[in-house]
């Protein structure tokens, strides 16, 4: 999010009272906070509903994205996964059997060990069931190996399956802030790609007054200090509205070129920045006057 300078506006800077009551200490245009949303990924836009002007919530779906590519992929990372849990089946039933044969022999060496006690079997014949028993726990830890990996073949799978959710979730664009809809910059059925900006967001629930005052002026003002602001209502009259200093110019700059007389451009003013409560009637880019 970032704050955009709509217009940079100056008048004239006054400093001091004077005997008319209506001249205003400093001068400006008002400033949203605004946010450029953007697609996240590339594809035909199926939905974009919201409308230039509308209201919009944090967290509000913007646009949804095509994601039939992303789940065509989806749907094929899932029937590799499927496979592999099917090849680790079968390791599994293997290794059962071989555990089995390997249970089956070792009674089967019992029988032999009692039988060399009483001289009714030879030596070799418990070695070939042991050597027997040596094969099938190796061919278990072969299986024990293989599935190892294709585990690890399933890991891979599930990244990429991630990876795929993650752009199918970013393919609905949703508005990270509320406020208003200020631009709109593509329809439903067009082709976007990512980075492109969708639609301009400005948070019009508080907007900033951008003034210039001089530094002797300066000496009275403080951050977090209060002003009044006020804006045109008719020919004679003003609207008032309370406002809150939030930043002041560290340094001193030339009046902005917008000024029309050179006299006024050359003068060394310090940039104030106020908060005020928009109640609504408030606009970006419209003049204000500010009375410390």
């Amino acid at each position: 999010m970032k704050t955009k300078l709509l217009t940079l506006f100056a008048a004239g800077l006054l400093a001091g009272c004077t005997d008319n009551g209506d001249i205003a200490d400093a001068y400006g245009t008002f400033e949203a906070t605004e946010v450029m949303v953007s697609s996240e990924t590339n594809g035909r836009i199926l939905k974009f509903d919201v409308l230039k002007g509308s209201e919009i919530k944090k967290g509000e779906e913007i646009a949804l994205i095509d994601t039939v590519l992303f789940h065509l992929q989806k749907a094929e990372i899932d029937a590799g996964i499927r496979s592999i849990r099917t090849r680790i089946a079968s390791i599994d039933a293997q290794t059962e059997i071989l555990n089995q044969q390997i249970e089956n022999i070792k009674i089967n060496i019992e029988r032999v060990e009692n039988m060399l006690k009483n001289d009714a079997a030879t030596q070799k014949q418990y070695d070939d069931l042991a050597g027997q028993v040596a094969v099938l726990q190796k061919q278990i830890e072969a299986n024990r190996t293989q599935k190892t990996s294709i585990l690890s073949e399933a890991s891979v799978y599930e990244a990429k399956k991630g990876t795929l959710n993650e752009q199918i979730r970013r393919s609905c664009v949703k508005s990270p802030t509320k406020g208003t809809v200020v631009e709109k910059y593509a329809e439903a059925g067009e082709m976007t790609t990512s980075g492109r900006p969708l639609v301009k967001i400005a948070d019009l629930s508080v907007v900033q007054l951008k003034v210039y005052v001089s530094g002797a002026q300066l000496g009275k003002l403080k951050i977090g200090g209060e002003c009044t602001v006020r804006i045109d209502d008719g020919e004679k009259d003003y609207r008032l509205f309370p406002g809150r200093i939030s930043h002041i110019a560290e340094r001193a700059e030339f009046t902005p070129k917008i000024i029309q007389t050179k006299e006024e451009r050359v003068t060394l003013v310090y940039a104030v920045t106020i908060y005020v409560k928009n109640d609504g009637s408030l606009k970006s880019g419209m003049p204000g006057e500010a009375i410390f």
